[in-house]
């Protein structure tokens, strides 16, 4: 399994989509939004966003969720617990009340 769509949206205003890959023993969760939404909101008509999570992260997740080691299930676990607009901030937000590590990352 390559990666799975957390979450994916369009209408005439707005495309999203969220994805979670792995890279190496990295977990990334990769998003982007474009469309006249995000220009209204953000003076630009594309929105990138990335938050890398470091493998010591990733085991605490594999913890949390109870899967033995397995990147594929926790991708897919991902996208069932983690299935809205807001799973980037969601995800972040479980690793940081945890105190685990990540680095975000915006473009816009």
């Amino acid at each position: 399994m390559d990666s799975v769509t957390l979450f994916a949206f369009q209408d005439d205003t707005i495309k999203i989509s969220i994805e979670a890959y792995f890279e190496g023993n990295t977990l990334i969760i990769d998003g982007y939004d474009i469309g006249k939404k995000v220009k209204d909101y953000w003076g630009d008509s594309d929105y990138e966003y990335k938050l890398t999570i470091p493998p010591m992260s990733v085991e605490f997740l594999f913890g949390h969720f109870g899967i033995v080691y397995s990147p594929s299930v926790l991708l897919q676990t991902l996208a069932a617990k983690f299935n809205t607009n807001t799973c980037f901030s969601d995800i972040r937000n479980l690793l940081d009340a945890h105190k685990q590590p990540c680095e975000g990352f915006s473009w816009r």
